[in-house]
């Protein structure tokens, strides 16, 4: 015979009194799922230490939108096209001096000592034994570069 008092929380079932609550937590642990571990592993963000590659564009936008450093200020004009025409005439005109100094020193007629005046800068050689020095001058910043070749000589 089962008997069963719910008001004072004890229950009697075939001759035993069990309290209620302990019963409620037997069968919360019965019906718990088996707790479970695993090892934790590391994966970084960022895709130059091995991160997820779609994080790149991300992380730039991220990056540029903290950057406040203001780019610098050329001295050079605001028109783009005479800058370039600029560049590109100081660049046939020093590949103009280049081939003169080359053509002085390893053309038909190759001198042991010469010097090419560039405007403010000078260009002397002088033909060793060896190597050929090449010594630069610019008398608006009063510097001096100096070249060493070695002269590459055949066995006949």
């Amino acid at each position: 015979m089962t008997r069963s008092t719910i008001g004072n929380s004890l229950i009697k079932i075939r001759g035993r009194t069990l309290f209620l609550p302990a019963l409620m937590l037997v069968a919360i642990w019965m019906n718990a799922p088996s707790a479970s571990a695993q090892e934790l592993v590391y994966t970084p963000v960022n895709p130059s230490f091995g991160g997820n590659p779609f994080n790149s564009a991300h992380l730039l936008g991220v990056a540029n939108a903290q950057d406040d450093t203001e780019p610098p200020q050329s001295a050079s004009s605001s028109d783009p096209q005479a800058d370039l025409f600029i560049r590109q005439l100081q660049s046939r005109l020093l590949s103009g001096l280049a081939s003169e100094v080359a053509n002085a020193i390893f053309g038909d007629n190759p001198q042991d000592y010469g010097r090419v005046v560039f405007g403010d800068q000078t260009v002397e050689f002088q033909r060793g034994l060896d190597s050929i020095t090449l010594t630069i001058f610019d008398a608006t910043t009063g510097t001096t570069t100096e070249i060493v070749v070695p002269i590459f000589t055949t066995g006949g």
